[in-house]
């Protein structure tokens, strides 16, 4: 492999992986590949991509969780300003590990990308003031496709990293902060979501 190492099936749910770029610095700055379908394919990653994303979010802000329900998407994801801790959950019906979920930081100092294959829901909390996010999508957004879940269902049992409060029973980011008092920060349908044992099942 040239220009990256690739941790597959993290946290033990097979098709996970953690890729770590090589980074190349010096004095002037830094250079990396963000992406080369050669280095991929020679890790065992053969995907087509077909739409590229990205978004800014304030801290506090938690997007998810989120799938496509008839159209699913693998994702690549990385960030290129600030801190995020990004989670996948395994919403495969024949999956040994259906409904365990595995998280990591992804930051602009580590450079890390987080692969998530199709079948699962896919969320991330900003760590930092502001956070951009950048992913690659094996399909394209289909409006009307959407499906999520209750990114603080007990049954899954997320531990998001510097959160505080207290479930009562939804989706609902009130009463939740980080650590330093910022507010979580949630979509109204992102706290409509309801649990696994409620959510769609690929």
């Amino acid at each position: 492999m040239g220009q990256i190492t690739v941790e597959k099936n993290v946290g033990g749910i097979e098709g996970l992986c953690v890729i770590t770029p090589a980074v190349h610095g010096d004095a002037r700055g830094y250079f990396m590949e963000t992406y080369n379908k050669n280095d991929m394919v020679e890790a065992g990653l053969d995907m087509e991509f077909v739409q590229d994303n990205q978004s800014s979010s304030t801290k506090g802000v938690l997007r998810g969780l989120h799938f496509q329900k008839q159209f699913p998407q693998g994702k690549l994801v990385r960030v290129v300003k600030g801190s995020v801790f990004d989670v996948a959950v395994d919403l495969r019906g024949d999956s040994k590990t259906y409904g365990k979920w595995f998280g990591v930081e992804l930051t602009e100092e580590n450079k890390k990308q987080f692969y998530i294959p199709e079948g699962f829901a896919h969320g991330f909390l900003v760590l930092s003031d502001l956070a951009e996010f950048c992913y690659k999508c094996t399909d394209f957004y289909h409006p009307g496709d959407e499906g999520g879940m209750a990114w603080n269902d007990p049954e899954i049992g997320i531990e998001w990293p510097q959160l505080v409060g207290e479930y009562k029973g939804t989706a609902s980011g009130e009463g939740y902060t980080l650590s330093d008092g910022t507010p979580l920060n949630l979509s109204d349908k992102d706290q409509k979501w309801v649990g696994l044992k409620d959510t769609f099942k690929f």
